[in-house]
């Protein structure tokens, strides 16, 4: 395990103040001065990030999608929720389309053009230059910043010589980030930045970091963990203000993720160790008022407040009509376990159920009409599908035994390009994390 971090902290070399600044794209953003939302599996979701904006997010991180999952998407609005959503037919229903009549396609990813204008940076998980590219201009134009994802340490990524694998062959990584300033960043006027994590040498760091930010990139974030550290263990904040000085020398942001739990301790970090923004992650899971400046009341505190976040969180989750299985997973982040609604909760089969669990009926939406809660989730289960239909495995033999028998007889399979996502990732017609598709695409 790491050393722990020390108890007096290095010295500041460069002010931000003092340091000179790659010039920010038109279409881009400044990192400077901000307190931002990491990447997550499912906790970085639409309405996730919408709530982190609610309550003071600068900018927000989707979460990690793997270049050859958004490659051969289709993007289209969604006319229910004016978002944009990336989607496509999985290999099981090509080939099996009796397993759902509708032929529903599932949702790689999705936007708020209108809420999250200039404040999403998507992320990328990526091993080759030519796909990393192709991938980023899927959505280049609809978004503030891509993020090349050089730090995430779980097998899905690394197996596929993604994530904090990258960190091991610099040379592939520089050519990723490059090719993406020259071929994505420029022509669409959009900053390409880079999120890694400490080596277990500082000299290491320094060699990487020093490489990384001649590249062309706008922004570096650090994760002040390494690889093997998981994130009970304490982030390491030794090397903090070396790479900072880095940064500034090449006029690049650099942002500190590890360990910030709120914007008034982010600020004060950014304070004491010269880094430019600061990225909360585990924290904004169950308490995304995290993101609260003192001035609008700061944080609220949890064990009391939990309602009014999960009725913020249940107002957006039904406004974009999120996948029910990625709301329930988040509700069960907000609500202490120990509630009587957690358990209610926990038994509920669609949104109708869990708005009578929490006792959010009466409760209106904001910005239409006085519609409350219970009507809208009447809405959304109908457009979702929701709750689905229980098949038995003989019901769900005979529906493939169908579908093969139609196969026979000379009908046309849908075109479209078959990319293996397993058939445990696909729920209520949407992807249940990148972590699923990520490990079918990496095999």
């Amino acid at each position: 395990m790491a050393a722990s971090e020390p108890a007096t902290s290095p010295p500041t070399t460069i002010t931000a103040a003092a340091a000179p600044r790659v010039p920010i794209p038109k279409n881009g953003v400044d990192y400077r001065g901000t307190v931002v939302l990491a990447p997550m599996v499912r906790s970085g979701e639409l309405p996730s990030r919408l709530l982190a904006l609610k309550y003071g997010a600068d900018l927000v991180w989707g979460p990690e999608t793997i270049d050859r999952a958004i490659i051969g998407t289709t993007r289209r609005l969604n006319p229910h929720t004016n978002t944009l959503e990336w989607s496509r037919l999985p290999t099981s229903k090509i080939k099996n389309p009796h397993l759902d009549p509708e032929n529903r396609e599932s949702v790689l990813y999705r936007i708020h053009p209108e809420l999250e204008k200039g404040k999403l940076i998507y992320q990328m998980g990526t091993a080759n230059p030519e796909l990393a590219v192709e991938a980023a201009k899927m959505v280049a134009a609809d978004v503030a910043g891509i993020d090349v994802n050089s730090g995430c340490p779980k097998p899905f990524s690394t197996a596929g010589g993604m994530g904090a694998a990258l960190l091991k062959t610099p040379d592939l990584l520089c050519n990723i980030l490059t090719s993406l300033v020259e071929q994505v960043g420029k022509p669409y006027e959009i900053g390409i930045s880079v999120k890694i994590r400490i080596l277990d040498n500082a000299d290491d760091t320094r060699a990487l970091v020093s490489r990384l930010v001649r590249t062309g990139i706008t922004g570096l974030t650090v994760h002040c963990r390494t690889t093997p550290m998981r994130p009970r263990e304490r982030a390491i904040r030794d090397q903090l203000s070396m790479i900072t000085s880095i940064c500034h020398e090449a006029g690049v942001a650099c942002v500190m993720n590890g360990d910030v739990t709120s914007r008034t301790e982010a600020l004060a970090l950014m304070q004491q160790y010269g880094a430019d923004g600061a990225m909360i992650a585990t924290e904004a899971e169950k308490n995304p008022s995290c993101f609260r400046p003192d001035a609008a009341g700061g944080a609220l505190e949890w064990k009391t407040h939990w309602k009014t976040v999960v009725a913020e969180y249940m107002k957006l989750a039904l406004l974009v009509e999120n996948r029910w299985g990625n709301t329930k997973y988040l509700l069960g982040q907000m609500i202490p376990g120990r509630e009587e609604a957690y358990k209610a909760m926990n038994r509920s089969k669609c949104y109708s159920d869990v708005v009578r669990a929490l006792g959010l009926e009466d409760v209106k939406m904001d910005g239409e009409d006085g519609v409350t809660l219970a009507e809208k989730a009447k809405i959304v289960d109908g457009h979702l599908g929701i709750p689905k239909e229980e098949l038995s495995k003989a019901q769900k033999r005979q529906r493939v035994k169908e579908s093969q028998m139609v196969e026979g007889e000379g009908a046309e399979t849908p075109e479209a390009k078959r990319v293996r996502i397993p058939d445990a990732a696909v729920v209520d017609g949407s992807i249940a994390s990148t972590a699923e598709v990520a490990t079918a695409l990496a095999a």
